[in-house]
């Protein structure tokens, strides 16, 4: 692989957290291209989301180093964006102040761009008409795309997803996947590139070019499974659901 490709790898890397003898994670090594969505999958407890607070800087290795951009991740990053579980609003603000709260320590942006890049981005994930509503009065799935928007509005080149549907009903989950793969195709829109944990294997396989299979305690990625698929992709395929077949196989 062109190392000029690459957006993020981890090499070797370990964690445990402080004050603990129980390793999480171990021997990590992969990496996350350019233009390249990859989905993580593994039985529940092996450290997905640790992975992914690892990628982000919001958590350090115990040894071995994550390099983003070719540089060392030594902390949070204003390129990489990290969207949750849980849409995470704070209640006693809008929407509109909720996707804005990311832009807050931008000294060099005035509040009319950073109001502007908030409402493009409200637009663009179909809540524009919400701004002045407050977190209550929307739904799950409306609360999520808000946590998307604000996910997006940092600009970030690399996206990080902790289950992002898991909470959702499967229609809200469809067309959400549906407005984050339509977003990742374009070019002209962020991210780059995205990475994104479920426990759902049809979803993974919807969306991502590749799979990492994290497994064991402490958990390492043990295979990696490609999707050359075109898309958009038929879940009844027969080559969809021997792939869906496939990953299950490597995590049993």
């Amino acid at each position: 692989m062109d190392g000029s490709r690459e957006l993020l790898r981890m090499v070797d890397v370990d964690f445990a957290y402080p004050g603990s003898r129980t390793k999480i994670l171990t021997d990590i090594n992969l990496h996350v291209d350019y233009t390249e969505f990859v989905g993580v999958v593994g039985p529940s407890g092996t450290g997905k989301s640790t992975l992914l607070r690892l990628m982000c800087g919001l958590l350090r290795p115990t040894n071995g180093k994550v390099y983003f951009k070719g540089e060392e991740l030594k902390g949070p990053h204003p390129k990489i964006s990290m969207m949750f579980q849980s849409p995470n609003l704070l209640p006693w603000l809008t929407v509109l102040e909720n996707v804005k709260l990311p832009l807050l320590s931008r000294r060099d942006m005035s509040e009319e761009e950073k109001e502007e890049l908030a409402m493009r981005f409200l637009d663009l994930v179909g809540l524009s008409g919400y701004a002045s509503a407050y977190p209550r009065e929307l739904s799950g799935g409306m609360q999520q795309r808000v946590a998307l928007a604000r996910a997006l509005v940092v600009l970030p080149d690399l996206l990080l997803l902790d289950e992002p549907m898991s909470n959702l009903d499967p229609l809200t989950a469809l067309a959400l996947m549906r407005e984050l793969e339509e977003m990742w195709f374009d070019s002209s829109l962020p991210p780059a590139s995205v990475v994104m944990v479920s426990h759902n294997i049809d979803e993974v396989i919807q969306l991502a070019d590749r799979v990492l299979v994290l497994k064991g305690r402490p958990a390492t990625v043990v295979a990696e499974v490609r999707i050359d698929l075109e898309r958009p992709r038929n879940r009844k395929d027969e080559t969809f659901l021997k792939l869906v077949d496939e990953v299950m196989m490597l995590l049993s």
